[in-house]
């Protein structure tokens, strides 16, 4: 039990500080809300129309397939590291890996999910 001291000493001082957080941004906070401050606040712009309005679902489609792709790219990494020790299994493995990635790509192109209107 002697090595769980450091865990515990470690979360008594995060729930310390931030509770010493909150009780400091609850004294020296704002404590008067104005409408204008209550104002939604967008890049410099007043918004247009409200908040909740209908997004085409190709804005959620083409934001999967961003992360999708963007995370499978990540796997090049630890294989460029152990390139060397991986000799050809690991090169034809990579290989795979891209064709399959590949096959997805393409597939998300002909069902047209990457055009733009």
């Amino acid at each position: 039990m002697l090595e769980y001291i450091a865990i515990a000493v470690l979360f008594l001082i995060a729930v310390v500080l931030a509770a010493l957080i909150v009780f400091l941004g609850e004294i020296f906070g704002p404590r008067h809300s104005t409408p204008r401050k209550a104002m939604p606040y967008e890049s410099g712009m007043r918004p247009v129309g409200e908040g909740r309005r209908r997004m085409p679902v190709r804005f959620y489609l083409i934001a999967v397939l961003f992360i999708l792709f963007d995370i499978e790219v990540i796997f090049f990494l630890p294989w460029a590291v152990t390139f060397r020790k991986l000799g050809l299994f690991g090169l034809v493995e990579m290989f795979i890996f891209i064709l399959i990635l590949l096959v997805g790509y393409v597939y998300a192109w002909k069902k047209g999910a990457l055009e733009w209107e």
